[in-house]
């Protein structure tokens, strides 16, 4: 595979696990060191964006992308993550949430795949669902997005159905590995259920 870009989204508020969230330990390790597993399965070209550095307890040994003021949310890290991989000379990066970890080894490589040469953005689906945190990006979606912004909307995947979007389907699968831990019962149920897929 070829080198990308590969851009953990980090900078979020957590409000429904009571803040904090990546730091938040699931197996032992906080769950953006499960995030920044799977980002290095993908790539040695590895960021994460956040409001904080204080989110990720100030790392040092990965590059942190400030989210800008505005826009809030999803939309702010995406802004950071296509700036970083045009510095690292990269058209295309890809995207993944702090809270997966059970995100399947080959995303980049399969998203990639999936992206026709007149798209600008390759999401995954799983169980029917969209996950818009899950995708490859190309840089060349900047201007797509500066004009999105400028409207008000905030919807990765309105911005990703406007720019001109591939479906990358992982079709049914139970446990689902798109499935994003959102609240301290999410959290215990995967501490429960255990065996998170091997990374090695």
């Amino acid at each position: 595979m070829r080198p990308i870009a590969v851009v953990v989204l980090a900078g979020g508020e957590g409000r429904r696990m009571g803040g904090g969230k990546p730091l938040r330990m699931l197996e032992g390790r906080p769950l953006i060191e499960h995030a920044l597993e799977i980002a290095r399965c993908q790539s040695s070209l590895v960021a994460v964006a956040v409001q904080s550095p204080a989110q990720v307890d100030h790392r040092s040994d990965v590059v942190l992308l400030p989210d800008a003021p505005q826009p809030r949310g999803p939309l702010a890290g995406l802004v950071s993550a296509l700036a970083f991989a045009e510095r690292c000379g990269e058209d295309v990066v890809l995207t993944l949430p702090c809270d997966a970890p059970r995100l399947p080894a080959d995303l980049g490589h399969r998203l990639l795949n999936g992206l026709g040469p007149r798209d600008q953005v390759a999401m995954a689906q799983s169980n029917g669902r969209l996950h818009p945190v899950c995708a490859v990006w190309r840089v060349s979606v900047r201007p797509v997005l500066d004009a999105y912004l400028v409207s008000g909307r905030a919807s990765l995947k309105g911005l990703a159905s406007l720019a001109g979007m591939a479906v990358v389907d992982w079709g049914s699968l139970s446990p689902d590995p798109f499935v994003n831990l959102n609240t301290l019962q999410d959290l215990a149920a995967v501490q429960r259920a255990g065996g998170l897929p091997s990374r090695g």
